[in-house]
């Protein structure tokens, strides 16, 4: 579910990645006021798609545990090494796909996916398996790259990429669509705050319910 491109292609990233700034310093600082405000101390949750760590390691002040999992070893690897440098010892990183997880239903009071659900094959049953992992009146928290609403042809740009081995597969979602998806899963409370993100860029917050 996770992505369909080898790992080692993130692998190959995993250390240029860990050194790169945020390429929009003030959306992210927005997102994480607004995902840390969900948080009250007692959570429990889990990012899939985590990269080097840097969202799990951001909320761990604020959260009882957290989870990572991200199919790149390397990338666990460095988000590791920072876990350990901070002291986060409730904080732990997985490799591994979101289908091979084996955390029974409702494990997480929070969930999150930052820049993945445009990665993963199977959109569906990623959410409804982050549903399924979500406990009663918890939260799902996305930010997801949407670019079927562009005029610009994105399909043709990474399908070029991807042959050169630059990119993996990217879906062109669509803003409308992917919140149908996210509802269709099973959440409510579907909120799009502005955090100042570019227009390609869907920021969204919802819940399961109680």
């Amino acid at each position: 579910m996770t992505t369909t491109v080898d790992p080692a292609f993130w692998d190959r990233l995993a250390d240029e990645y860990s050194k790169k700034p945020v390429d929009n310093p003030e959306a992210w600082q927005a997102k994480l006021r607004i995902h840390k405000a969900l948080m009250t101390g007692t959570e429990r949750v889990l990012d899939i798609g985590c990269g080097t760590g840097s969202l799990c390691l951001e909320l761990a002040p604020h959260v009882a545990a957290a989870h990572g999992l991200d199919l790149s070893p390397e990338m666990v690897r460095i988000a590791r090494d920072k876990a350990k440098a901070a002291g986060a010892d409730h904080v732990r990183f997985t490799a591994g796909t979101l289908d091979a997880l084996d955390d029974p239903p409702a494990s997480y009071e929070g969930v999150s996916a930052y820049s993945l659900l445009h990665l993963v094959p199977d959109l569906d049953a990623t959410l409804a398996r982050l549903f399924e992992l979500c406990t009663p009146g918890g939260t799902f928290v996305s930010s997801t790259v949407v670019l079927g609403d562009s005029w610009v042809p994105y399909g043709l740009v990474l399908t070029a990429m991807k042959w050169a081995g630059k990119a993996p597969d990217v879906w062109s979602l669509k803003r409308a669509d992917l919140m149908a998806r996210i509802e269709a899963a099973g959440f409510v409370d579907l909120q799009t705050p502005d955090v100042g993100a570019s227009s390609q860029t869907l920021y969204l917050v919802a819940r399961k319910p109680a």
